[in-house]
C-alpha cells in the first residue's frame, strides 16, 4: 500500500507514523510528565489489547472535560505510538472536534477522506453514508490497522467509521461517555479522569518552584480542588499563582472561590469538571489587562483554531508590535498554544470559552467588523500569493482597508509557504463568509483560494468552497465571476474525474460568456471543454474546440492562452497517432511558451515532446525533454505535474532497458496520485510497472498490477484504458492461462469496437492478431 498522507486533521499512514504526540515523557515538562506517566490507565490499555481475540476490538476512552489539555500531549497518542508495530497495515487518525465551536467533521466527511487513502477515487466514493461505510468495512476486512477516531461528539459521529471482523483497533475518545458504543459495537469502555490528589498537588508545586514561597499544603489541596484535578485548569491556575509570588495563596483561592460561586448558580450542575474549567477560565481572563482580554476574546471569531500573528493584528485591528505583545501575554497566561514562530492555537475549550465572551462582551456589529477585517486580510494575502503561484489569474488585488497590509510574499517559494501553513485556515473563510451576507468577500476568496492554492493540494478540498462562491457571486450577480468559478470548478471536477460535472460546468460557462458576449471567457470555455472531451477520448471534438479556442485567444490577442490551446493540440494529436502533426504543433507550442517564459507550460509541451520522440526511437532526446520538464516541476514544488511526468520518465526508461530506474519513477508516480487522490494516473504508474516486471520475465507479478489497473479503470469508466490493460493482462497470463488471455482479448476488442483514430485501429488490429493466433 501506498502513502496516503492526508491534508487537514484526517491522516493515513501505511507504516509507522501517527500525527506527532509530542515529545517522549522524559522530555516532557514536569506538569505533561505526570500525566503520560499514569501507568493505571496505560496498563488498562495495554491489557486490553493484550487480550484481544483476533477479531475487531473498539476501545471507547471517556476523556473528562480538561484532561487531555496540557500542551498537545495526549495519553492515548502516546499508547498508540508504542503500540504501532502490532498493526502492520497502517493508522488511521481523525480528529473529528466534535465539541469544537465549529461544526464538528461529519462521519462521510471522514470517510471520504479515510476511502480516498485507501486508494479509492473521489468519484468512486459512494454518496450514500451507508454505502461508503460498507466499502470501507470492505476494505479494511483483510487489514490490521489501528484507528483512532479523537474528540468525537455522539456514536452516530463513530459509528460509521468502525470496521467490519477482522483484527483491526480502534480507540475511540470523547468526553461524552458514548454508552452506544458498549451497547451495541461491543466497546471496551474506560475512563481517563482527573489527576489523583497527590500528583494534583505535585503539579502545582512543580510548576509554581522558584516563582513564589512553598506553599501550605493544605491550601495547595484546596486549590487543586476547585481546578477539579483537571490538568489543564490546574496548569492556567498555577500560571496565575506563579505570576503573582507575593499574593497569599489564601486571596489566590478567595478569588477563584468567587468565580466558582458564580458558575455555580449559573450552571445546572450535569458537569462538574465542565464548570471547574470554567471557573478557572474565568478567573484567569479577568485578571488579564483589558486589551489582552479583548484580544482574546477577538479570537473566538476566528474562523479556526490556529491562526498566524498577522491574521490576530487584522482581526483586533492592532499594530504588528502590539499584537505580539498581546499574544504572547495570552500564551503565558495558558489561554493560548504557540505552536511556531508566529502561530498559535487555542484548545478547543478556550476556544468556546473565548467565542462566548465574545458573543457577552462585544457588539454584535464589532465582532462583525473584526470577522470581516480578518477575512479581507487572508484575501489580499492569498492574492499576493496568487501572483506568484499563478500569475495569469486575472482577480486584482484589492486596496486594503485595514491598519494590517497583506504579507510581503518575496517569491515563488515564500507564497507556497504561506499557501500550505494556512491552508486550513483559508478553507474556512468561506464558510465563515457567507451566513455573514458578505457574498462579495466570499466569492473573490473561493476565486483566491483556487489561484493560490498549493501546487500539491488535493482539489477536492477546494470544491464545497467553490460550490458556495459560486452561489455567492450569483447572489451578488457578478456574472464575470460566475463564469471563472464555473470554469474552476470543472476543473477541479476533471481532475477528480467527475467528467460529467465538469462538463456541465464549462457548458454552463459557455452559455453565459456567449450571451454576456465575454470573448475571451468563451475561449476558455472552448479549451476547457476540449480537455474533457479529451479525456472522454473523444478525439475530433476535442481537436475542434481547441481549433475555435487557439482562434479567439488569438482574436483577444492573448498568446499564452493561444500556445496552451496549441499544446492541448499537440496532445489529441498524439492520442490519435498523428505523429507528424503532433511534432509540429508541440515545437510552435513550445517556442511560444519559451518566448513567454511560462515555465509549467514549457514543461508541459516537454512532457509532450519527451513522449512522441519516445514513440519516433529518439530516446536521448526523449530523455533530455523529459528531465527537463520534472526539473520545472521540482522547482515549482508541483507534485501534480511531477507525479504525470514521472509516467513518461519511467516509459523512456523502461524503454531503454533500465528496468530498476523505471520501477522506481512508478512507484514515486503511484505515491504521488494515491496522495492526490487521481487514481486513473495511479493506475497507469501500475501499468508501467506491470510491463517492467513482464519485460523481465516475471508475468505473474506483472499480470498483479494490470488486473489491479485494469479495476480501476472500470470503476472509472474509462473503456479506453481499460482496454489498453486487458491486453497488457492477457500477454501477462497467456504462459499459464491462454483461454483467459483469449476472454481478456475479446473483452479488450469489445471496448475500442467504435474508436477509429489510427492509433486505435493499431490497437485494434494488434490485439486481433494475437486472439488469432494458435
Amino acid at each position: 500500500m501506498q502513502a496516503g498522507n492526508v491534508s487537514g486533521d484526517i491522516h493515513f499512514h501505511p507504516g509507522p507514523p501517527l500525527p506527532n504526540a509530542g515529545p517522549t515523557p522524559r522530555q516532557l515538562p514536569a506538569d505533561v510528565r505526570t500525566f503520560v506517566n499514569r501507568t493505571d490507565e496505560l496498563r488498562s490499555l495495554d491489557a486490553i489489547l493484550t487480550g484481544q481475540s483476533g477479531e475487531r476490538l473498539v476501545v471507547s476512552v471517556h476523556v473528562v472535560a480538561g484532561t487531555a489539555g496540557a500542551g498537545k500531549t495526549s495519553l492515548v497518542l502516546h499508547w498508540a505510538h508504542q503500540v504501532k508495530d502490532r498493526f502492520p497495515d497502517g493508522q488511521f487518525f481523525v480528529n473529528l472536534r466534535g465539541y469544537d465551536p465549529g461544526e464538528p467533521v461529519p462521519a462521510e466527511h471522514a470517510l471520504r477522506r479515510f476511502l480516498r487513502a485507501l486508494g479509492v477515487g473521489d468519484d468512486q466514493v459512494p454518496q450514500d453514508v451507508d454505502d461508503a461505510a460498507a466499502l470501507y468495512r470492505s476494505l479494511l476486512a483483510d487489514r490490521r490497522v489501528l484507528i483512532v477516531l479523537d474528540n468525537a461528539a455522539t456514536v452516530s459521529q463513530v459509528r460509521p467509521l468502525l470496521p467490519g471482523i477482522g483484527k483491526s483497533l480502534v480507540v475511540v475518545t470523547s468526553r461524552n461517555r458514548l454508552a452506544g458504543l458498549a451497547i451495541r459495537d461491543g466497546a471496551r469502555r474506560m475512563t481517563l479522569g482527573t489527576l489523583p490528589e497527590d500528583e494534583a498537588i505535585a503539579l502545582l508545586r512543580v510548576l509554581t518552584s522558584g516563582y513564589r514561597p512553598e506553599d501550605d499544603e493544605a491550601k495547595l489541596t484546596e486549590l487543586a480542588r476547585l481546578c477539579a484535578r483537571l490538568p489543564l485548569a490546574l496548569r492556567i491556575a498555577a500560571e496565575r499563582a506563579a505570576s503573582h509570588p507575593h499574593m497569599r495563596i489564601d486571596d489566590l483561592i478567595a478569588d477563584l472561590q468567587d468565580e466558582s460561586a458564580l458558575w455555580d448558580a449559573l450552571s445546572t450542575g450535569i458537569d462538574e469538571e465542565a464548570e471547574a474549567v470554567r471557573s478557572v477560565f474565568a478567573w484567569s481572563y479577568r485578571a488579564l489587562p483589558p486589551h489582552s482580554a479583548r484580544l482574546f476574546r477577538l479570537m473566538g471569531v476566528h474562523p479556526g483554531p490556529e491562526f498566524s500573528l498577522h491574521a490576530a493584528a487584522a482581526l483586533a485591528d492592532l499594530p504588528l508590535g502590539r499584537a505580539r505583545q498581546l499574544l504572547d501575554d495570552l500564551v503565558g497566561a495558558h489561554l493560548l498554544e504557540q505552536t511556531a514562530p508566529d502561530h498559535f492555537q487555542f484548545h478547543d475549550l478556550l476556544r468556546a470559552y473565548a467565542t462566548e465572551q465574545a458573543q457577552r462582551e462585544e457588539p454584535a456589529e464589532e465582532r462583525r467588523s473584526a470577522l470581516r477585517r480578518v477575512l479581507e486580510w487572508y484575501l489580499t494575502t492569498a492574492l499576493t500569493a496568487q501572483r506568484w503561484i499563478r500569475p495569469s489569474a486575472v482577480l486584482p488585488l484589492p486596496e486594503p482597508n485595514d491598519p494590517e497590509p497583506p504579507l510581503l510574499l518575496a517569491d515563488y517559494d515564500a507564497a507556497v509557504d504561506w499557501a500550505e501553513r494556512e491552508r486550513a485556515a483559508l478553507l474556512r473563510t468561506v464558510p465563515a463568509a457567507v451566513p455573514e451576507g458578505f457574498d462579495t468577500l466570499a466569492w473573490q476568496s473561493a476565486e483566491a483560494l483556487w489561484n493560490a492554492r498549493p501546487p500539491s493540494a488535493p482539489v477536492a478540498d477546494w470544491l464545497d468552497v467553490g460550490r458556495a462562491g459560486l452561489a455567492a457571486a450569483e447572489r451578488a450577480g457578478e456574472q464575470a465571476a460566475v463564469v471563472r468559478l464555473l470554469h474552476y470548478l470543472g476543473m477541479a471536477f476533471r481532475q477528480c474525474r467527475r467528467l460529467d460535472e465538469g462538463l456541465r460546468c464549462h457548458e454552463r460557462a459557455l452559455e453565459i460568456s456567449r450571451a454576456a458576449e465575454m470573448r475571451y471567457e468563451e475561449g476558455r470555455s472552448h479549451n476547457l471543454i476540449g480537455l474533457i472531451h479529451l479525456e472522454f477520448r473523444r478525439l475530433g471534438q476535442a481537436a475542434g474546440e481547441f481549433d475555435r479556442a487557439a482562434g479567439i485567444f488569438r482574436e483577444c490577442d492573448d498568446p499564452r492562452r493561444a500556445a496552451v490551446a496549441l499544446s492541448n493540440t499537440a496532445s489529441t494529436h498524439l492520442d490519435a497517432g498523428h505523429l507528424a502533426e503532433a511534432g509540429a504543433a508541440v515545437r510552435e507550442a513550445l517556442a511560444a511558451h519559451r518566448a513567454l517564459n511560462n515555465a509549467e507550460s514549457v514543461g508541459n509541451a516537454l512532457s509532450i515532446l519527451a513522449e512522441l520522440l519516445r514513440e519516433q526511437g529518439e530516446s536521448t532526446a526523449a530523455r533530455e525533454a523529459i528531465d527537463e520538464a520534472l526539473d520545472i516541476a521540482l522547482s515549482r514544488r508541483n507534485h501534480t505535474l511531477e507525479g504525470f511526468w514521472l509516467l513518461t520518465l519511467g516509459d523512456i526508461q523502461r524503454a531503454a532497458g533500465q528496468y530498476g530506474d523505471a520501477s522506481a519513477s512508478y512507484q514515486r508516480s503511484a505515491r504521488i496520485h494515491r496522495r492526490l487522490g487521481d487514481r486513473s494516473r495511479e493506475a497507469l504508474a501500475w501499468r508501467g510497472t506491470g510491463l517492467t516486471y513482464a519485460a523481465t520475465d516475471r508475468a505473474d507479478e506483472a499480470a498483479a498490477f494490470h488486473q489491479q489497473a485494469a479495476v480501476v479503470h472500470a470503476g472509472l469508466g474509462d473503456d479506453w484504458q481499460r482496454a489498453l490493460e486487458l491486453g497488457h493482462l492477457a500477454a501477462a497470463v497467456h504462459h499459464r492461462d491462454p483461454e483467459a488471455a483469449r476472454t481478456q482479448r475479446a473483452e479488450a476488442l469489445s471496448l475500442i469496437a467504435t474508436y477509429n483514430d489510427p492509433r486505435a485501429v493499431d490497437v485494434r488490429r494488434h490485439i486481433e492478431e494475437r486472439v488469432a493466433l494458435p
